[in-house]
């Protein structure tokens, strides 16, 4: 089972500045091979323990949060998106920024963040939503633009990811794309799949 981060993983203020510079080249490097872009607007960041760590100290430190009960609630938030063996967890974003095209596009893509799918050599597997973030992310008529999902693969889908081709796919009836993985990305999201340590970067 994959460790999740607790209070003792969070440092404070003092010490994640002395470590924040090394910290954040290596999760800049971790990121670009873990950020798959699916069409023009279309991003995913999948995420695992240092991801997530990263977002915690950077957000304690922002936020300037000093007590123990603050990063407890954000434990609480974010340590659901560290997958598991067997899973993959993503952040999707909706790479808009213009107000118009805000408008324009987040009705036509409600329900995206079930549109995605994982092509494992001829087997689609499709992206659940993140039960504890669904509920204050989904709308009828408009879609936000961040949404928390994750893929469940079984043993043998593991393997078949190991060795065939894998596409990720947004199949929904505004946005039809898709993107084969580069053998960088699908290594280091093996790692996950697998409950390993993932590989060093770069």
């Amino acid at each position: 089972m994959t460790a999740k981060l607790t209070l003792a993983d969070i440092v404070d203020q003092r010490a994640y500045e002395r470590e924040r510079d090394e910290f954040r080249a290596r999760i800049i490097a971790l990121k670009r091979l873990r950020r798959v872009a699916v069409g023009p607007i279309v991003t995913l960041l999948f995420e695992n323990r240092d991801t997530i760590r990263f977002q915690i100290q950077e957000m304690a430190r922002a936020e300037k949060m000093l007590l123990d009960e603050q990063i407890l609630e954000e434990l609480e938030v974010y340590n659901p998106l560290i997958p598991e063996a067997g899973e993959l967890s993503a952040t999707l974003f909706i790479e808009l920024t213009s107000k118009p095209e805000l408008e324009e596009w987040l009705p036509k893509l409600v329900g995206i963040e079930r549109s995605v799918e994982l092509r494992v050599g001829d087997e689609v597997v499709k992206a659940e939503p993140e039960a504890a973030h669904e509920q204050q992310l989904t709308r009828e008529d408009i879609t936000a633009s961040v949404h928390y999902i994750r893929f469940q693969l079984s043993p043998q889908q593991v393997e078949r990811f190991a060795s065939d081709p894998v596409q990720l796919a947004v199949n929904h009836p505004a946005y039809q794309q898709q993107v084969d993985l580069t053998e960088e990305t699908r290594r280091e999201l093996l790692a996950d799949l697998r409950g390993e340590p993932a590989p060093a970067a770069g």
